[in-house]
C-alpha cells in the first residue's frame, strides 16, 4: 500500500464522520421540526459545514503525489480534518425530546468554539502547505484563506446579529467561489 493510500484512510474516516454529524443533525431537526426555531445563519453554516467536509476530502487527493511523508505532515492533516469535524459537530444542537430547539440561541452560545474551529481549520490548511510543500499556498488560495480567517475572527469577536446575518451568506458565496476557482477539478 502506498503511503498516501494508507494515510488517506484516516482522513476519509474523520471527514466521513463530519459529514455524518451534519446529516444526523439535520435529521434530528427534521424529526423535531415542530419544536425548531430556525435561524438563517445556522442553516447557511450547516450547508457550509457539509460542503467544507466534502471539499476537504476532494482537496486531499492532491496529496497523492507527495513522496515524503513524516509524522508532522500526518499530524497536520489529521488536525485539519479534526477541525472540520468540529465545525460539523458544533453547528447544530442535539435535537431530542420535547424541548424547543432554538437555533439562534445555540448559534450564539457556541459561536466562539464554532468559529475557533473555522479559524483552526484555516491555520492547519496553511501549515499543511508549509509542512508538506515548504511553501505557502498559491496567492489566490492564500487570499481566500486569509479572508476565511478574518471572517472567523470577526465572528468570534463581535456578537452583532446583523453582522452574523451578513457574514453567513457572504462566507457561503466566498466558499463557492473558492471551490469554483481553485478546486473545480482534481489536481493530478
Amino acid at each position: 500500500m502506498e503511503s498516501f493510500n494508507y494515510l488517506s484512510v484516516l482522513i476519509s474516516i474523520i471527514l466521513g464522520l463530519a459529514i455524518a454529524q451534519v446529516l444526523q443533525g439535520v435529521r434530528g431537526l427534521v424529526l423535531t421540526r415542530s419544536k425548531v426555531k430556525l435561524y438563517t445563519p445556522t442553516v447557511i453554516w450547516t450547508g457550509m459545514a457539509l460542503l467544507i467536509a466534502i471539499q476537504g476530502w476532494w482537496a486531499s487527493f492532491s496529496m497523492h503525489q507527495q513522496a515524503r511523508w513524516n509524522f508532522l505532515g500526518l499530524l497536520t492533516i489529521v488536525l485539519q480534518a479534526t477541525t472540520v469535524y468540529m465545525i460539523a459537530a458544533l453547528i447544530l444542537p442535539d435535537a431530542k425530546g420535547d424541548k424547543t430547539v432554538d437555533l439562534r440561541e445555540h448559534y450564539f452560545a457556541h459561536r466562539h468554539w464554532f468559529f475557533g474551529a473555522v479559524l483552526s481549520s484555516v491555520v492547519f490548511s496553511l501549515l499543511k502547505e508549509l509542512v508538506l510543500y515548504d511553501r505557502l499556498p498559491h496567492p489566490l488560495n492564500l487570499g481566500f484563506q486569509v479572508a476565511f480567517g478574518a471572517i472567523a475572527i470577526i465572528a468570534m469577536l463581535l456578537r452583532r446579529e446583523w453582522l452574523h446575518k451578513l457574514l453567513a451568506p457572504v462566507s457561503a458565496l466566498l466558499f463557492l467561489l473558492y471551490i469554483a476557482l481553485i478546486f473545480r477539478n482534481l489536481h493530478q
